[in-house]
């Protein structure tokens, strides 16, 4: 009996060992959902990384290698932008910040009424209308485009901002985020003192449920001016003089002449790099301001 307890001994230790130096279950199942998304990251951010390091090649580095290596002619494609045409690009730039700032905070405005006004009021029929608006959620904007420009066509306001500017005000998603978020984020009771300290019901609104549903807002902002800024389809079919073009038009505009002018294609490249840059900035300053309000919310609550 002793021999076999002695012999069973380092057999217990090393199967102790074995099982030390292999990693749990559980620690190699977590693994597979992050290398799932570090595969994604990575096949998202390659075209980016790729269009960053392009724009820094000359005509001639572009077509005559593929590598990541950076090039020596970005200080020349930011030049021959700027010369394009007098500088037209940059109005294709002012264009889509004032198409996709103007239309996202009216769009906001909206939203933040509409939703609060669906979270907050009994009414006849407000179910159906959600349920109209969660509809419009669903529906492709490419069945939206042709009958839109058919109405702003009677209203002898196509081809010009207006046209691209009022079919982005409301936004069904955004009016659904900011009916759930109004739902959640100011209390009945809340609304109720505020009615019986004889506030009205705009006041109400403005003073104590427009701050709490701040960061949602915020989210609505920032996906309605993205969607603004890289919309194609409805400006596409809205405006035929390019000086009203946003950024997404210009560039197909010059991608098509590249076909007949290999040069411009470096332009098209360094345009879209630039174009890139003011959402990532507006990404990272909402981002940190969409932060501290959850935090103060959090805190005050």
């Amino acid at each position: 009996m002793s021999s076999l307890a002695v012999h069973e001994a380092p057999a217990a230790a090393g199967a102790r060992g074995t099982d030390r130096s292999r990693p749990p279950l559980r620690a190699r199942v977590a693994l597979v959902p992050t290398l799932t998304l570090l595969f994604g990251a990575v096949y998202c951010l390659l075209p980016v990384a790729w269009v960053v390091i392009a724009s820094t090649k000359s005509g001639r580095e572009l077509f005559s290698t593929f590598t990541f290596w950076p090039g020596t002619g970005f200080a020349d494609n930011i030049a021959d932008l700027n010369s394009y045409r007098d500088g037209l690009y940059w109005r294709w730039m002012g264009n889509s910040a004032l198409y996709a700032g103007a239309g996202a905070l009216l769009s906001t405005c909206v939203s933040a009424v509409s939703g609060y006004a669906l979270a907050t009021y009994r009414f006849r029929g407000r179910e159906t209308l959600f349920n109209v608006l969660l509809a419009g959620v669903l529906m492709p904007p490419v069945i939206l485009a042709v009958p839109q420009y058919l109405l702003l066509a009677q209203a002898n306001v196509t081809d010009s901002y207006w046209s691209v500017l009022l079919p982005q005000i409301l936004s069904p998603y955004g009016v659904y985020l900011a009916r759930v978020y109004a739902a959640a984020a100011v209390p009945a009771d809340v609304v109720e003192a505020g009615r019986m300290d004889g506030a009205g019901e705009w006041r109400i609104f403005t003073r104590i449920a427009l701050p709490m549903m701040a960061p949602g807002l915020v989210t609505v902002f920032l996906f309605q001016f993205v969607a603004v800024w890289n919309n194609f389809l409805l400006p596409y079919i809205m405006l035929s003089d390019d000086e009203r073009f946003p950024i997404t038009l210009g560039l197909h505009t010059l991608l098509e002449q590249g076909s007949n002018t290999p040069a411009l294609y470096t332009l098209v490249i360094t345009g879209a790099f630039l174009a890139v840059i003011p959402l990532v900035a507006l990404f990272l300053v909402v981002q940190r301001f969409w932060n501290l309000d959850l935090l103060s919310g959090a805190v005050k609550s």
